[in-house]
């Protein structure tokens, strides 16, 4: 049974089979895996210098274990953001890989500014995210009062700021996102002024959702660059002429 218009080379040809799809979906995860792998042993080498500068970037002068593998697992959590990181070209590759074939020709002339626009903005959303790190951490550890001192889980303090890093990461792929929808007519500038008002709700939860900590700080410093991408996104769709 033939199912999905998904062309792969013009927009006339035969359409895959679901079992087709599975099998390029397959090879899609099969790759990613293996790139992330590959990166994440790598990573493991150099992960305890990547730690020591996650700390010093927060400012927090030392962090406890109370576990004996305690430092083993944080050393591995860091490979393994790290892996991602690294991965991530190959990752975002074969995603656009497994989408481009169900797009027409002129869409998929897209395919490689969309690929160097995501690993692009994925940077950003990390350089940001160590950029905001310190502050992040100053308003936080500044709610306690004189007689209270911190005393960081090395746990808990390095979840909180690869969550983070990764969560900033991700959100800054909304320029790319609302681009591609407005290319492929699922949305357009007009649409999106229109509804202006229930984007910024929507992107103040997001910023409350994805940003750990519990405060009104915190997401504060991921909902300002997400509102200008949209700006600037629906500018450029309307100067495009969508």
């Amino acid at each position: 049974m033939k199912v999905f218009q998904r062309r792969s080379r013009s927009a006339v040809d035969e359409p895959m089979t679901i079992i087709e799809h599975l099998e390029a979906l397959r090879r899609v995860l099969i790759v990613a895996l293996i790139a992330w792998t590959g990166t994440t042993i790598v990573a493991w080498f150099f992960s305890a210098q990547v730690y020591d500068l996650l700390l010093q970037r927060a400012h927090v002068p030392k962090a406890f274990i109370f576990t004996p593998t305690g430092f083993f697992f944080l050393r591995l959590k860091v490979a393994l953001y790290l892996g991602i990181a690294i991965a991530s070209p190959v990752i975002v590759q074969q995603i656009w890989s497994f989408v481009s074939p169900g797009l027409y020709l002129h869409e998929r002339r897209l395919f490689a500014p969309l690929v160097v626009a995501t690993l692009f903005f994925f940077a950003v959303g990390i350089t940001f995210a160590l950029f905001a790190l310190p502050y992040v951490m100053r308003v936080l550890t500044g709610f306690a009062p004189p007689d209270v001192q911190f005393f960081p889980d090395a746990s808990a303090l390095l979840s909180f700021i690869l969550a983070l890093i990764l969560g900033f990461g991700l959100v800054f792929e909304l320029p790319v996102v609302l681009y591609v929808l407005g290319r492929l007519g699922i949305v357009n500038s007009r649409w999106l002024w229109k509804n202006r008002p229930y984007w910024i709700i929507a992107l103040g939860l997001l910023a409350n959702i994805l940003t750990p900590g519990g405060d009104v700080f915190t997401p504060f410093f991921l909902f300002v660059p997400l509102y200008l991408f949209y700006e600037g996104t629906t500018l450029l769709l309307r100067l495009s002429g969508k």
